[in-house]
């Protein structure tokens, strides 16, 4: 086990007597200065490997960091030496943003899960590629993208192709991020003429890029747990006429069933960890039915052990990616997927 992940039990009390937001920016700037000393690669040894090759990428293993956790792209080599075997970063927008007022984000141990309305505050495309260029990891990096709050959805296409163009140089896939609960009117662009005409356009200045760079900069799209099995099926049929490079399913929910009764039940954000394992994993099971073979799904969404992980997996996942889960079993949880997937 690394040195970190023994002290994580030790640290975690402490840092869940913090604002959660603190505490996750304490953490990620511990994790910068622990990486500077060479300290998160200490006893990473150990780590079993299982490389995977998807989107015609090579992956050093299947387990990835998803969106949200580095929202601006500040420790993506950290997030590397941890044990990750791809980073996502990001939402980023065209434009810097400050995100929703405080507080946004709050944690329920009792359910082993988080509310957020972060609002995609992030240091803006431009900043955040200027990082990427500089960095020195074995992972794969996804850059995932979005409109900014105040573009309207007629729109949205112009921010979602600025920030492709401004982002293929510097990531190994881009990430449509058409699902976040806490950017208004955003889960609109899932309607199927909406994500048809948006992704039809980027489809199309991705072929562009791919013409001009010579590189093919595979484009994923992250999708909501809260689908009808109608939308589904309009979705999946949307991304097979499109040839989508891929699906991350899911992102957080909107529904408070499983956490009825909470005193933070009504916040708004939304939800995940635990309550959202098992509609995320049925989400993966239904996309999977439908689309194209060649179609891979990252599967997120509750995932707290290595079993979770290989549920995941069984329903149709070609990789898989933590957040919330991070933040209740720390790093080693790393050890633990990657463990159960080998």
């Amino acid at each position: 086990m690394s040195l970190v992940a023994s002290l994580y039990p030790a640290l975690k009390p402490w840092l869940f007597k913090m604002d959660a937001e603190r505490a996750h920016e304490w953490t990620t700037r511990m994790m910068r200065i622990a990486n500077g000393f060479g300290l998160l690669t200490a006893g990473q040894g150990s780590l079993p490997q299982t490389p995977v090759q998807c989107l015609g990428l090579n992956f050093p293993n299947a387990l990835g960091l998803a969106a949200g956790m580095d929202k601006s792209a500040s420790a993506v080599t950290a997030w590397s030496a941890l044990g990750f075997g791809f980073v996502e970063v990001g939402t980023l927008t065209p434009r810097p943003q400050p995100g929703n007022p405080k507080p946004r984000l709050f944690r329920l141990p009792e359910h082993e899960a988080l509310i957020n309305r972060m609002g995609f505050n992030n240091v803006g495309i431009h900043a955040a590629v200027k990082r990427l260029e500089k960095r020195r990891c074995k992972a794969v990096v996804g850059v995932n993208i979005g409109k900014n709050f105040d573009t309207p959805n007629e729109a949205a296409v112009n921010d979602y192709l600025y920030c492709l163009k401004v982002a293929y140089p510097v990531a190994d896939y881009i990430a449509v991020n058409i699902s976040s609960p806490n950017t208004k009117g955003l889960r609109d662009l899932q309607a199927e003429e909406s994500i048809r005409q948006l992704l039809g356009a980027l489809k199309k200045e991705q072929a562009n890029l791919q013409k001009d760079t010579g590189k093919k900069v595979p484009m994923l799209v992250k999708i909501a747990p809260d689908l009808e099995a109608a939308q589904i099926e309009a979705l999946a049929r949307v991304f097979n006429e499109l040839a989508v490079d891929g699906v991350i399913a899911t992102n957080t929910t909107i529904n408070r069933a499983a956490i009825s009764g909470h005193s933070l039940e009504k916040e708004a954000g939304g939800l995940s960890g635990a309550p959202v394992k098992v509609r995320s994993t049925q989400v993966i099971s239904a996309f999977r039915e439908l689309l194209r073979e060649q179609t891979p799904i990252i599967g997120v969404g509750g995932i707290l052990s290595g079993a979770d992980a290989q549920e995941k997996l069984q329903a149709g996942a070609a990789l898989v990616q933590v957040y919330s889960g991070l933040v209740y079993r720390g790093p080693g949880l790393v050890k633990d997927v990657l463990t159960a997937i080998a």
